[in-house]
């Protein structure tokens, strides 16, 4: 994994080209790039995002962002009311209580 002004690429390795290829994963928008060194491809990731963001920049776009730190999450009504619930005993937000039951989770 290899990071650079906030976006992320994952890279692997094609033993039939004897090349590495990554693509950043923290986007909708593709952005490919690849290298035979690990230094090649340090520059052609960095390359990509720069390329990315001036080519936003000259169709006057709004680069998307690597997460917002929102999203949708669609669940069943009871399970809605459930969490809810949870959250109101513990005198949290929903919104308060779901990230901390995310964060504990990802330990």
């Amino acid at each position: 994994m290899m990071k650079y002004k906030g976006y992320i690429g994952n890279v692997e390795f094609d033993d039939e080209v004897n090349i590495f290829h990554g693509e950043v994963i923290n986007l909708r928008d593709v952005i490919t790039f690849q290298g035979e060194t690990v230094k090649q491809l340090r520059k052609a990731f960095q390359d990509s995002v720069d390329d990315y963001l001036e080519f936003c920049s000259q169709r006057g776009e709004t680069p998307e962002k690597p997460y917002s730190g929102k999203f949708m999450v669609r669940i069943e009504p009871e399970l809605h009311k459930a969490l809810a619930l949870r959250a109101k005993l513990s005198h949290k937000s929903l919104n308060a209580w779901i990230h901390d039951a995310l964060e504990t989770a990802m330990k």
